[in-house]
């Protein structure tokens, strides 16, 4: 599995956003240039986390993003889903149309299954507030 820039960056953003002031809307441009991330590119980011309800988003002379909950409700996991669009390590184990035909019958199938549930267990038990504290440790 690679992670995208999409989803690396959305990390950045929130782990950002997460070290500013309670309630404080950080502008756009302020999070381009301090993350080194194009606003166009980042401007796409920011209407998935938007969207999704990651986070609070105000339009105009002041506004900006902020997060809408603790840190500690933000998983890694959540994040990656979310920008990544899933974190299957092979397509096989995604699910929909894209589905294997041959999963009722594929041996190597469990083993995917299970690299794919470590994977989500690994992410999935990381928060911001896990993150943020670990910037302080090293």
């Amino acid at each position: 599995m690679i992670v995208s820039t999409k989803g690396r960056y959305a990390l950045r953003v929130m782990v950002s956003l997460a070290l500013a002031r309670d309630g404080e809307y950080i502008p756009l441009k302020q999070i381009a240039e301090e993350e080194q991330i194009s606003r166009k590119y980042l401007e796409a980011i920011m209407t998935t986390l938007s969207k999704a309800g990651f986070v609070d988003a105000v339009h105009g002379k002041g506004g900006g993003y902020r997060l809408n909950r603790p840190t500690r409700d933000y998983t890694v996991g959540s994040i990656l889903k979310l920008t990544e669009g899933g974190l299957a390590t092979v397509s096989c184990t995604t699910q929909g149309p894209s589905a294997c035909a041959r999963a009722t019958c594929c041996r190597t199938l469990p083993m995917w299954e299970r690299l794919d549930k470590m994977i989500d267990d690994f992410f999935e038990g990381i928060t911001l507030e896990d993150l943020l504290n670990e910037g302080q440790n090293g």
